[in-house]
This record gives C-alpha cells, structure tokens and sequence, in this order.
C-alpha cells in the first residue's frame, strides 16, 4: 500500500487551491485505490470531513492563538514556529510521497512572509530528506521573487524537492534566473484543467464579473489601499455601465477573503440584476460560469475556471501567470492589469469579446483538448518517477 500526503493551503476556503487537490486526488483514487491518504493543511476539519482522511494542521499556531493579541499573540507564534519542524517531521515520516497539489507555493505575487508557507515548505523539503519520503511540486506556480529572505527561503524549498513541474514555461523560467537548476523540471497545464467542465446552460446574455479583495501584492504594500480603490472603482463602473444595458450580471469569487466584495458592488448598483450565489468549489464556480456568455474577472482561478468552460475572458490579472495563461489559450490580447486598470480600454475589450464570441469559444474548446491531453501526460510521468519509484 502507498502512502500519500497532501501539503499546502488546502481546506481553507480558496477555491483554486481546494481544485487542485480535487484534481490529483482523482489521479490518485484512479490508479492507488487502495493508497492510504493524509493531509497537511490550513483547513484539516474540512479535508477530513470532505475526504474521509486523517489532516493535522500545517501551523502549530493556527489552532492554539484563540483570540490571543499583542505580546500573546507573538509569542505563541514563535513557539509556534520552533515546533513545526517537529511536528512536520512526525507527520512526513508517516508517508512514502507527499505532494504539493499545485498552487503558487514558489511565488509571492501576492502579501507572503517568509515565515508563513515557504518556512512550512523548506521544512517539509528538510523532513522528507531526512526521512527517504519523496516530495512532488506538481504544476506549481513561481515567480521572481524580489524580497531576499523570502527568495532564499523558497529556492532551498524548492531544491529539496525531489519532483518539480511548472504550471506554464514563466514559472520555470522565473525559478532559473532565481538560481534553480530546472534542467529536469517539466512544463504542464495547471491542474484545474483535470477537473470535468459543466453541462452548458443558457445564458440569456448574462455577463460574469469575477471581482477580488485585490490590494496589491508583495511589493505594493505602501500604496494598497490606493490600489484597492481604483480596481474597485473600475471594476463598479464596468457592472454599472453592464446594468444600464440591461444585462443580467453573475458576480463570481475564489477565496473566503473576497466574501464582502459582491455585497459592496451590489451596494453600488442599486436595483441592477446582479446574482452573487456562494461558492463552495471549482466545479461550481465553473457550472455558474456556464450560464454567461464572457466573463471578465481577476483572480487566476476565476480566470481559469472561464478559459475552461470556454467562455471568452477578459482578465483583469494581478500577476504575470494570467497573462501567461490567457496568452496560452489564445486570448493574450484580452489581458490588462488590476493595479492600473483602464476602464475604457476595459469597455473595448468586451465590445470585441462580444463580437467575435463564436469564433473565441471554438478556440478555447481545442486549447481545451491539448490541456487535458498533456496533463495526464504528466500524471504518466508522475506515476513513473514518483509514486512507483518510492517502492524502490
């Protein structure tokens, strides 16, 4: 029987994370059935309760603060970190492979320390080599990381790895000019693309707006709230000018930390016909994607779940990986950035959307078909080197 562990932000309410894992763990159930499964997580109540398997909680910290502040607080948060080495090293040594289900775990486009997840990640490479456990980064997200200790961090993470594969060619590219040897390292479509899309549905000339608590990322600490307010300023401009036309809008989310963002909308587009259903996985968000006809939206996942379902996107992206992968499926000229979002260019965007819709989705649905055919290409490659070579 093969042991398999699962690590990263799982279970804790982002969407694209929880489809990852989805996504491998029916890779997995498919050819292990009899694998014995575990988790190392942010949310392990709800992986337990979703899956059936043991989780322990990535930090220490997490379950033991309570409503602890000030010097309390930091306290436990550096005890916190002495012990989670050991407590990762008990848990790793439980399993023949652990796998980290996609995720930009190698990049910090968005607000990341160096002592939150790359921290957990070093020390899951640490364990897992001095306990013969083999670690998969399978199809994760990387990017050039400027901040030195968060960089250092995050490339010896990376190097204990005994299995690295990039979501697209900027994520392995960004990881050689921080000093990674990717010589062995592959390239395949992000995981989500291993998840079934939804029946189609009628739209009725609905558009899906995908919105996010956006406040820059690492870099962008000074100015976030400025930031945050002109993202949110163009993205009600644009529901306003969709309301004024009469069109039925769907406001779509990925993560926990976006719940507030549709009730501010619809706040400011009174009496416009806005539904904002809760989310509770990727395959929902993609069966309420298809009843629109486009969808423009921000977080890479929303953005995805879109390109999957094979509606015609806009992304208004707040990293290179969404420009990376609109460019992928051959829709690189609908991209702009959320930190400078141009609202008129935005309206040109989808009037051209619009116009060419028909001749957009046939090209989506075949970029489609390549996706799914080379990610079991890697789930191949993964059993091979990884999963059967741990029996050895």
């Amino acid at each position: 029987m093969t042991r398999i562990g699962f690590f990263g932000i799982l279970g804790s309410g982002n969407l694209g994370n929880d489809g990852s894992l989805d996504a491998v763990l029916r890779y997995v159930r498919k050819r292990y059935p009899d694998s014995e499964l575990g988790f190392l997580a942010m949310g392990p109540e709800e992986l337990t309760a979703r899956y059936g398997a043991p989780a322990t909680h990535l930090q220490w910290y997490e379950p033991h603060a309570g409503d602890a502040t000030g010097l309390r607080a930091a306290g436990l948060k550096v005890l916190g970190k002495l012990l989670d080495p050991f407590r990762t090293w008990a848990w790793v040594r439980n399993f023949d492979v652990v796998i980290v289900p996609g995720m930009g775990v190698l990049e910090a486009t968005l607000p990341l320390r160096p002592w939150a997840l790359p921290y957990s990640l070093f020390w899951l490479g640490v364990t897992a080599r001095l306990t013969g456990t083999r670690v998969a980064l399978v199809s994760v997200g990387a990017d050039v990381v400027r901040k030195r200790a968060t960089r250092w961090v995050i490339t010896r993470a990376a190097r204990l790895a005994h299995y690295r594969s990039y979501r697209d060619e900027h994520s392995r590219q960004a990881m050689a000019r921080m000093g990674v040897d990717v010589s062995g390292d592959g390239v395949f479509p992000d995981l989500a693309f291993g998840l079934d899309g939804p029946e189609p549905r009628t739209s009725a000339g609905a558009v899906g707006v995908g919105v996010m608590a956006f406040h820059g990322g690492n870099d962008d600490r000074a100015r976030a709230d400025e930031i945050n307010r002109a993202y949110l300023a163009t993205v009600k401009r644009f529901v306003r000018l969709l309301a004024d036309e009469g069109r039925p809008i769907r406001l779509f989310t990925g993560d926990v930390a976006d719940a507030e963002v549709p009730a501010e909308i619809i706040a400011a587009v009174p009496g416009a016909d806005i539904v904002a259903e809760p989310l509770t996985s990727l395959q929902d968000l993609m069966h309420q994607m298809a009843a629109v006809d486009v969808v423009v939206a921000t977080r890479y996942h929303n953005v995805l779940c879109a390109l999957k379902t094979a509606k015609p996107t806009i992304s208004l992206g707040y990293a290179r990986k969404n420009d990376v992968l609109m460019e992928a499926m051959g829709l690189g000229e609908f991209c702009q950035s959320a930190r400078e979002p141009d609202f008129d260019r935005l309206v040109r965007q989808f009037r051209e959307l619009e116009d060419r819709r028909e001749e957009l989705t046939a090209v989506l649905k075949e970029r489609n078909r390549v996706m799914t055919e080379r990610l079991e290409r890697q789930f191949d490659i993964m059993s091979e080197s990884v999963i059967e070579g741990s029996r050895t």
